[in-house]
């Protein structure tokens, strides 16, 4: 029997590439959506979810594990993102961002971890972003909720690997997703001390995003990490300046980094 996946955030982007070429190499794979984006045909298992209500997490868990009788591997790959000045971005908008993709992250696993413990085995890939071990300017909030994921991956890899359980941490750079479509950006306000530089960022990030690289490249490095004999707990994609912006930022001064930063966005 071929190993039973479940993807996350699904309908769309990274989520949907990786779902779609885990089905076309034999995987059984499930998949979740908010209701609103569930009403098509997929090539794989369609299930609703929504992350801020436990009760729809434990319902696609439930319908995995009685129609497969296992769950081999979980791509916490949901989430939205989020831009604006730190100041600026209003409070409920960011508890809003930590509750889809830190706290709904959290609850997804908490899902999954009896049945594969109850197996013995397990792989949890938490999908998270080069963004994650950097703060950038604008994306402050995306910056500090990917990093606090990335941490709790590391933590809760020690805590379950004795019952057979890997969680690993995969951080794309760019790709062309239509993230921008469904993040929230804070007002560009006219009157704001930020007005240029904010904008000229929600620019650059935009940019980024539609000059992206294929998904598709995020999809096989999924599938080399789910055949993994012994997987790393960090993995990272994406270009090789995004790459190269975190070995910097190991080997300058903190000064030095951040004023590159500034430089490069303008700041």
């Amino acid at each position: 029997m071929g190993k039973v996946v479940f993807v996350t955030g699904a309908s769309s982007g990274i989520g949907l590439a990786i779902a779609n070429y885990l089905s076309e190499k034999g995987l059984v794979v499930y998949g979740s959506c908010r209701d609103a984006n569930c009403n098509r045909e997929y090539n794989f298992n369609m299930l609703p979810l929504e992350l801020t209500n436990t009760d729809s997490i434990k319902a696609a868990i439930d319908i995995i594990i009685k129609n497969e009788g296992k769950l081999d591997v979980l791509i916490n790959n949901a989430g939205v993102g989020i831009t604006g000045p730190v100041e600026e971005t209003p409070t409920d908008e960011i508890k809003k961002s930590f509750d889809i993709n830190l706290f709904g992250l959290i609850d997804v696993m908490k899902a999954v971890l009896p049945p594969m413990r109850e197996q013995k085995s397990g792989l949890i890939i938490n999908i998270t972003s080069i963004a994650s071990y950097m703060g950038l300017p604008f994306r402050g909030v995306y910056s500090s909720l990917k990093g606090a994921v990335r941490i709790l991956t590391e933590s809760i890899s020690m805590e379950v690997k004795k019952f057979g359980i890997n969680v690993v941490n995969l951080a794309p750079g760019d790709f062309k997703t239509n993230i921008a479509k469904g993040r929230y950006h804070t007002p560009v306000d006219e009157k704001s001390v930020y007005n240029k530089a904010y904008q000229r960022n929600l620019n650059l990030m935009n940019e980024h995003v539609s000059d992206g690289e294929d998904p598709i490249l995020v999809a096989k490095y999924v599938y080399k990490i789910i055949n993994s004999d012994s997987p790393k707990i960090h993995y990272r994609v994406g270009s090789l300046s995004q790459k190269a912006s975190i070995f910097l930022k190991r080997i300058l001064p903190n000064k030095v980094y951040e004023k590159m930063l500034m430089n490069y966005y303008r700041i």
